[in-house]
């Protein structure tokens, strides 16, 4: 494992400098689940929650959220993103796996550093807002495995979660 980038010789934490590195288009998908009761994802997909259209409205947080990635996490650069994309889908209790809705988001950018922060982000914040928007009927909701899936492009290459 290489070391940590984020600090100095001296083990002062630094923003890295990226000006020297050469700009590649880069990607990056995280994916992350939110539990719920079945009654819970009955309303979201129905469209009758009382707050409105809750997978909408979780797209553009997602969205927005992976604009603002360098306000939220303190090293991170600044990223001219040139797509978001976030997407949802349902899946109906198992005997193996309760109701849930599935989250993916795609980041992608052309420029000197990696989005997977920005696809982290997007995906943790399109899921808050779920939380958000149906606590009313189901505050035991859990958000887990939320992970990077892949990443493509600079000089470290391609990584695909096994």
């Amino acid at each position: 494992m290489s070391s940590l980038t984020h600090f100095d010789e001296h083990g002062q934490a630094h923003m890295v400098d990226v000006a020297a590195k050469a700009s590649t288009h880069r990607i990056a998908v995280a994916r992350g689940n939110i539990a719920m009761l079945p009654t819970t994802l009955a309303i979201i997909e129905s469209g009758t929650a009382k707050k409105g259209d809750v997978l909408g409205i979780a797209r553009i947080a997602g969205i927005q959220a992976a604009k603002k990635t360098s306000d939220l996490i303190p090293l991170c650069h600044p990223l001219a993103l040139t797509r978001v994309a976030v997407e949802f889908s349902s899946h109906h209790a198992t005997a193996s796996h309760p109701s849930h809705v599935t989250c993916t988001a795609t980041v992608e950018t052309v420029g000197p550093t990696g989005v997977e922060m920005e696809a982290l982000i997007a995906t943790q914040v399109a899921l808050l807002t779920i939380y958000d928007m149906c606590k009313a009927v189901d505050r035991g909701m859990i958000i887990n495995d939320v992970k990077l899936l892949e990443k493509h492009g600079g000089k470290s290459g391609s990584f695909v979660a096994r």
